[in-house]
């Protein structure tokens, strides 16, 4: 497995890790085209997919990217992913191995068609692999049962974009207000995060016997004072009670009582429906580590006044210097810290922004035959 990939590289089904990682091509990716970096940052300024233009970046903060990142495009449709892993990689590069696979597949049993189902499906799938695997190597290694993923998937066929999301990060639609050359924000995702007071409501329904089942800990609600998203790809410790024993780290055990209630966090996504309108500009695919320091309206306003090329770039930096801000510094001297260390400064971030052609998406980039034969098959790299 090549740890020191030089770019992002093409979906590879061949190669994998333990975990189902794929692994790195030096040089180029899919359409042959090299990705560029900035220190920790990596990017991909302008490129094409059956329904129009797209740009990607990532910063990386943590010792180890646990940030993964996808586009599948061709005569399905079109696929997007971003997983913001916690606690570890294995489970982000795990998802970006699997979920796009295990959605083809249940949609080729149903003749190509994707429904809210079809998307339900695939992540329970994804979500039982993945405990398949931790059942396999947990006396070995039994950390990975603490490792989780939120996960951001957006997918567009026909004319139809569906939004399915677990945890806290976030789709933003850029739309025209009329004529007025206003561009108004839309969140399309639902976010699952115990600092929402909607989603402390929810899991205290679910959990009504566990005074416990969301705490405040140094001004945060987490979940069982632990983990502040409450549904997730991973984390089985808070899903199956034989993995939340000794043989985990202290700080993940939880109280015997609380195997009674299992599971806690849930792998069943959000799914919202929206029917693509000509007046549909762009979609912001971000990690939470992007609107920790952006409003939505900000980046839709950002993506609508600047070039095309780089955009996805431009809202990294934009999230990077009100990180450097906050912290009363330059920019330039955030740039300076060294991944580990930069964690404290802010998180690893990934942003795709897909621009929508509707008149190509109409044509056929979205199911059917795939406008101008622009395929396209990216992932971000194992580690940055």
């Amino acid at each position: 497995m090549n740890l020191l990939s030089v770019c992002w590289k093409p979906f590879n089904k061949g190669d994998s890790s333990e975990t189902g990682a794929a692994v790195g091509v030096n040089g180029c990716n899919s359409d042959g085209v090299d990705f560029e970096k900035d220190g920790l940052l990596w990017f991909r300024d302008i490129g094409k997919y059956c329904g129009g233009d797209f740009s990607m970046a990532v910063v990386q903060a943590n010792q180890v990217l646990e940030d993964q990142s996808q586009i599948e495009s061709g005569s399905f449709g079109t696929f997007v992913g971003v997983y913001d892993g916690h606690g570890g990689p294995d489970v982000a590069r795990y998802v970006c191995d699997n979920l796009f696979r295990n959605i083809r597949a249940i949609s080729a049993q149903d003749y190509g068609v994707v429904t809210p189902e079809t998307i339900r499906n695939a992540f329970l799938q994804t979500e039982n692999g993945f405990t398949s695997l931790v059942s396999e190597v947990f006396d070995a290694r039994p950390s990975i049962a603490t490792v989780g993923s939120c996960c951001l998937v957006g997918v567009i066929y026909q004319q139809t974009l569906f939004i399915a999301n677990l945890g806290d990060s976030r789709v933003v639609l850029g739309k025209k207000v009329g004529n007025t050359g206003g561009m108004a924000a839309i969140q399309l995702s639902s976010e699952h995060n115990a600092n929402l007071e909607e989603v402390r409501h929810e899991l205290k329904s679910l959990h009504p016997d566990d005074p416990e089942i969301v705490a405040l800990k140094h001004g945060v609600w987490r979940v069982k004072g632990i983990i502040q998203v409450s549904r997730s790809i991973g984390d089985v410790y808070m899903k199956h009670a034989e993995y939340n024993n000794e043989q985990i780290a202290q700080k993940f055990r939880l109280p015997e009582s609380t195997t009674t209630v299992m599971p806690i966090l849930s792998a069943t996504p959000s799914i919202i429906s929206h029917a693509i309108h000509p007046n549909d500009c762009f979609l912001i695919f971000a990690s939470d580590g992007l609107w920790e320091h952006l409003s939505n309206e900000e980046a839709v306003e950002m993506v609508h006044n600047n070039p095309r090329s780089g955009i996805a770039k431009r809202l990294v930096k934009a999230a990077l210097q009100e990180a450097a801000k906050k912290r009363e510094m330059r920019y330039s001297d955030l740039k300076k810290i060294d991944k580990r260390v930069r964690r404290h400064f802010h998180d690893d971030i990934t942003v795709i922004v897909l621009f929508l052609n509707y008149d190509q998406i109409c044509r056929g980039g979205g199911g059917g035959a795939a406008a101008d034969n622009t395929t396209l098959s990216l992932r971000s790299a194992l580690e940055h």
